[in-house]
């Protein structure tokens, strides 16, 4: 049940993980302190804002406007931060408010990663002032509990610094405020609407399931979020996929909106159609590509796909739960017909069990019939959303890849494989993680406890490893501008040189692969130094002042036979690597089996546990923590006989030399 606050009020927060939502009558800069016990905050770094909009367990808009998004993690909040106050202010834009009393009142949520709502404060009686503390949440005898602030500041930004504790108050304040007036950072779409029971909005021709509740893992990643946003399942769930960062459009146009990019050479997708009329009374209409919110078509084909996982696991967690009161039910009626001696022998007992066993089976197919409906609700979305998918949301059998061309931009998220469920095993949901990468990969090469696995001897897994590591890498540099993208190899043995060949022949690697001891150390260091200039050049604001022999495109670099060739100083450097490099553009691309290296013992731990484990084969080792499922990882696989690697890497090749895209 929501809590409805008024100034002053508070409530417990039932959770770690929640969503700030803001709604106000005019463009507001929304904005986060963290402060101390006592309220005070020690420092410009503790602040969250359109010029810095993130921190540990802390993300804000990057823009005014006229919705927001905060997405907090209070476990993630960093050590000896005990209160999150949320901060609103009106832009000093010319011709725009300038004081609260002049626009509708605020509107801020707290709700859950699901959109449930948690406590609402509606920010009344605000009159002059033009900056205000909307509300804070802070730790009281170990527990998180949100309380309704409303504190208003005439004196603006400001002045409501100053009343906590920040050094140089009006200094940063202006800051911020040019950082808003200069566009320096764009703003964050909102999710996806939901209807009051936390269903999607979707076209009206398309009714979402409405069983039990559930959400995506992440990934990755905020579109705000945040998923992470996030995260795509297999990271920290971060809650549902937020918008593409993106520049709202000037100005709302009369006809019918172009979501062709003016920048990009290779069509986009159509606006999404009219939906059909339906088939007969009571019947869906049919399903549309794009019906989801977004300010392009590659946006909302992403929250399109994000919301279909979350019909799915919702639809699937309903059924299972079904089942399972079905069987307590079952199990608990015959124990009370049984408990009497006298049912037990005769026709009494017999008839009981029958009767609990026919209740059970009516339950479940019941339950069965509505999974069946709605499996075949989004069997039918998919089956018009993939061919609309732009090149790097789709698999390798679509046409789009037969057309493809160098982009000019990169996309918001890239296809790496398919997820599915027992219940439908016919139904993949594509699993997209966002761009550019927050975590490596890891490709692991060990017999896990798969059928498919099972039936793979060692040397064939580990060579469909190095495969699938080839197809990543390709459609990382497929989906990135020319130029903007180097791949390196390490293969200390050269044991994966025909995996590689296609890397090799058309040309596209920075260098040849790395092999022997002298290669290894030669490639880390390269990389470690890149890390290790960029972070310093960020730090001093000197980022146009790197040498000129650094290469400015993001770098992957594929790691094969994992820990052979590599001695204590590379293990450290590759460790170093995974942690710091995701930030600056270094990004690992591991192939490994993780009993080879058990003899570092828990040193490797932390590396294994920042990248992202996927399977060469069939797998259902990715764990959905928001509805307890364990979805089945399917890799993507070019079609047997097909060409169409060769024909992207030549693609890729000759833009990167000047030819034709």
């Amino acid at each position: 049940m929501t809590a409805e606050l008024v100034r002053g009020q508070n409530h417990t927060l039932p959770q770690t993980r929640l969503e700030i939502r803001i709604s106000a009558g005019a463009p507001v800069v929304a904005g986060a302190t963290l402060g101390d016990e006592h309220g005070t905050v020690h420092g410009v770094e503790r602040i969250a804002h359109p010029g810095s909009p993130q921190l540990p367990g802390l993300e804000v808009s990057r823009q005014a406007a006229a919705e927001h998004r905060l997405a907090v993690d209070l476990d993630a909040l960093p050590e000896g931060v005990h209160r999150v106050t949320v901060l609103l202010a009106l832009p000093l834009e010319a011709g725009g408010p300038a004081r609260f009393g002049a626009v509708a009142a605020p509107f801020v949520a707290v709700t859950g990663l699901e959109g449930t709502e948690i406590a609402t404060f509606t920010l009344t009686g605000l009159d002059s002032e033009s900056a205000v503390a909307a509300l804070e949440l802070y730790r009281r005898h170990g527990a998180w509990k949100v309380r309704a602030v409303g504190q208003g500041y005439a004196g603006g930004l400001a002045a409501m610094l100053a009343d906590q504790g920040v050094d140089r108050a009006a200094e940063l304040a202006g800051s911020i405020q040019e950082a808003v007036a200069r566009g320096l950072a764009r703003s964050v779409s909102p999710p996806p609407p939901r209807t009051p029971e936390g269903d999607r909005v979707r076209h009206p021709a398309r009714p979402a399931p409405a069983q039990g509740g559930g959400q995506p893992p992440a990934g990755q990643p905020p579109a705000g979020q945040p998923p992470a946003g996030q995260p795509p399942v297999g990271q920290p769930p971060v809650g549902p996929p937020a918008g593409r960062q993106s520049e709202p459009p000037a100005a709302v146009p009369s006809g019918p909106i172009d979501y062709a990019h003016p920048r990009r050479q290779s069509a986009a997708p159509p606006p999404p159609p009219p939906a059909a009329p339906p088939a007969g009374p009571g019947q869906p209409a049919q399903p549309v590509a794009g019906d989801a919110t977004g300010w392009s078509m590659d946006e909302r084909l992403y929250n399109q796909i994000w919301g279909m996982f979350e019909d799915l696991a919702r639809a699937t967690a309903a059924y299972r739960s079904a089942v399972d009161f079905a069987e307590s039910r079952m199990d608990q009626e015959l124990e009370r017909t049984l408990s009497d001696p006298r049912s037990r022998i005769g026709g009494a007992g017999d008839l009981a069990r029958e009767q609990a066993r026919a209740k059970r089976d009516e339950l479940t197919g019941r339950a069965r019939e509505a999974l069946d409906r709605d499996l075949a609700q989004l069997a039918a979305e998919s089956a018009v959303v993939e061919p609309a998918l732009p090149a790097p949301y789709a698999g390798w059998d679509n046409p789009v890849w037969h057309a493809y061309r160098v982009p000019m931009e990169i996309p918001m998220a890239l296809r790496i494989g398919d997820l599915h469920l027992p219940e439908s095993a016919a139904l993949r949901i594509p699993l997209l993680v966002r761009l550019p990468l927050e975590r490596g990969i890891w490709i692991d090469s060990g017999r896990t406890a798969s059928e498919a696995a099972a039936l793979t001897d060692g040397d064939q897994l580990h060579r469909l490893a190095m495969e699938s590591a080839v197809l990543h890498a390709a459609r990382l540099l497929a989906v990135y501008p020319a130029g903007e993208f180097s791949v390196h190899v390490i293969d200390p043995a050269g044991s994966a040189a025909a995996a590689l060949a296609p890397l090799v022949r058309s040309g596209v690697l920075a260098g040849p692969p790395a092999s022997g001891a002298g290669g290894v150390s030669s490639v880390l260091a390269q990389l470690t130094r890149r890390v290790d200039l960029v972070q310093m050049a960020i730090r001093a604001g000197a980022a146009d002042s790197l040498p000129p022999d650094l290469d400015p495109a993001e770098q992957l670099l594929i790691v094969n036979d994992f820990p052979h060739g590599f001695d204590d100083r590379a293990v450290n450097q590759l460790r170093y690597l995974a942690d710091e490099g995701p930030s600056v553009g270094v990004h690992l691309l591991m192939v490994a089996d993780r009993e080879d290296a058990s003899a570092f013992g828990p040193v490797l731990d932390p590396l294994w546990r920042s990248l992202l484990r996927i399977t060469p084969v069939a797998d259902d080792h990715l764990a959905d923590p928001w509805v307890g499922h364990a979805w089945t990882y399917e890799p993507l696989m070019t079609p047997p006989g097909s060409r169409v690697l060769e024909l992207v890497l030549d693609r890729v090749a000759s833009a990167r030399r000047g030819g034709p895209r």
